[in-house]
């Protein structure tokens, strides 16, 4: 799987009637993902995405996220890879630069763990999607939230032609997130 790499762009983040600003520290933060070919698993990651949030998480119902990926932005550490993926087969980066994830609603599931319900749009499908998040403490008064899920590359239409073959590249993709929040305390 492949996605385009830059810079990390702005996380702002808002707690609560107050309308406080807060921000993802991107040096320390990641949007990363896990796939296998031919068996042998393939890390990569985003490198350049913008997230918006309103969230209390004495509130959660009324929390929105609104998060965005620029297909363009993958990086496997491999230049070959990172072309091969941005062609019309697997992201066609060039028509589909953005995949995007939109809040329904979250809900507390207990001791600072959260699922945020909402639509994943990838490559022009769009798709349901629940991703658990935990929010931790961190040093220095920051905040961890960090989640998974796992994504079916072929729902999304990733790997078109040849590669829609699961034997060769996985259908399941693991996703893996972690943000550090400064200002955001966990309950």
């Amino acid at each position: 799987m492949k996605l385009h790499r830059t810079a990390v762009l702005l996380f702002a983040l808002t707690v609560g009637p107050a309308v406080c600003a807060q921000t993802v520290l991107p040096e320390q933060s990641e949007v990363a993902f896990t796939t296998r070919q031919m068996g042998v698993p393939v890390e990569g990651r985003f490198k350049r995405w913008s997230a918006t949030l309103q969230f209390d998480p004495r509130q959660p119902q009324a929390a929105k996220v609104d998060f965005s990926i620029d297909t363009r932005s993958v990086t496997f550490g491999a230049a070959e890879t990172e072309l091969e993926v941005a062609k019309p087969g697997w992201f066609d980066s060039a028509r589909f630069p953005q995949a995007r994830f939109v809040s329904n609603t979250v809900r507390a599931v207990g001791g600072n763990r959260f699922e945020v319900l909402g639509s994943l749009t990838l490559k022009g499908v769009t798709r349901d999607l629940t991703v658990p998040v935990t929010l931790a403490p961190a040093a220095g008064g920051l905040s961890v939230a960090s989640g998974s899920f796992t994504l079916r590359r072929l729902e999304f239409r990733i790997g078109d032609g040849d590669w829609n073959d699961p034997s060769l590249v996985a259908d399941e993709v693991q996703v893996r997130l972690r943000l550090t929040l400064s200002g955001l305390a966990a309950r």
